[in-house]
């Protein structure tokens, strides 16, 4: 049996703000090389991990469009639910969505329970759809299998913040050692766009390969490499990877202009403030005309040293509440 999983494709209309080349085309391209894939491949089942759409009430037109590249697959596509497809972060809503509108039309295949999968070998098929509360602390129950019945295999979709290094703790989030008690053989994550390697634990499986579109212009989405997961099952598990050719380099598609520029504003202000920690001469002078007379011998530029003064004024007013 022969499996290729891909994870938030989040189809749009529009063209995210960090996006040089047009979106839209983009994502065309991308899913028909995906597509290609699946035929070279003889794969028999398509998974997706979650977000096949950007928000539930998607354009009648976009959905028209991406339905008749799905319809290019010759698998079945068997999809989680994730929290772009739904409203108000709510499973139960998605059959309002145009998510529930191609699954009812048997385009796509909602998981809600338990699915099983043959060819050769046998295979249960889970999911775990996006909700608000699914990685806080004691709830991590749905990411965990406890029973794959006669199956030879069992397999685990998931869209939630499943990932292999700790995060802040304001960030709600789940970690692979957390949920590495499943008798599920491979665990498939979405969600987390940036991915991970993919991760080995007592003979089972952790696979996210990352989100197959770029849309934040953070430096370690520049460098990533959109790709799907080829997975066969034999007697054994074996498992590829497979990098989108039509996937441009990251500095020719992703736009980082505005953050460098707002990181060169932080650069400069925090020289500004360098300087005047360093003076000498500047005791028994008013905090403003010291701003001043360094913001004219430095060259400051007139908006950072009136961003100075600012937070100067509101340092004094938090004071002054005191």
């Amino acid at each position: 049996m022969k499996l290729l999983y891909f994870t938030d494709t989040h189809l749009r209309v529009t063209n995210p703000k960090n996006r040089l080349d047009n979106f839209y085309d983009t994502l065309k391209i991308k899913l028909n090389e995906v597509v290609d894939i699946s035929l070279r491949e003889n794969v028999d089942y398509i998974l997706h991990g979650g977000d096949l759409f950007d928000r539930p009430d998607t354009p009648i037109s976009l959905v028209s469009d991406f339905a008749k590249i799905l319809l290019r697959f010759k698998a079945p596509i068997y999809i989680v639910s994730g929290n772009h497809d739904i409203f108000g972060h709510n499973p139960k809503t998605v059959h309002r969505s145009m998510f529930g509108l191609l699954d009812s039309l048997g385009l796509i295949h909602l998981i809600t329970d338990e699915i099983y999968l043959k060819k050769d070998v046998v295979v249960r098929l889970s999911a775990f759809p996006y909700t608000i509360d699914m990685d806080k602390p004691g709830n991590k129950e749905g990411y965990i299998v406890r029973d794959k019945g006669e199956a030879d295999y069992a397999i685990h979709l998931t869209h939630g913040f499943l990932t292999d290094k700790k995060q802040l703790d304001t960030i709600p989030h789940t970690l692979l050692s957390e949920i590495s008690d499943t008798v599920a053989d491979i665990t498939f994550g979405g969600h987390v766009h940036f991915g991970f390697k993919t991760q080995e634990i007592d003979g089972k499986y952790f696979i996210n390969p990352g989100a197959l579109v770029r849309i934040s212009n953070a430096l370690n989405e520049m460098k990533r490499k959109p790709k799907v997961v080829l997975v066969e099952l034999t007697d054994q598990i074996v498992i590829r990877e497979i990098v989108l050719q039509s996937a441009l380099p990251g500095d020719q598609v992703l736009d980082r202009s505005e953050i460098e520029r707002h990181r060169f504003k932080a650069e400069q202000f925090a020289d500004f403030k360098s300087t005047i920690e360093t003076s000498a001469n500047l005791k028994g002078l008013d905090v403003y005309d010291i701003l001043i007379d360094i913001a004219k011998a430095e060259a400051i530029d007139k908006k950072v040293r009136d961003e100075a003064i600012r937070r100067v004024q509101l340092k004094q007013m938090g004071e002054a509440k005191l």
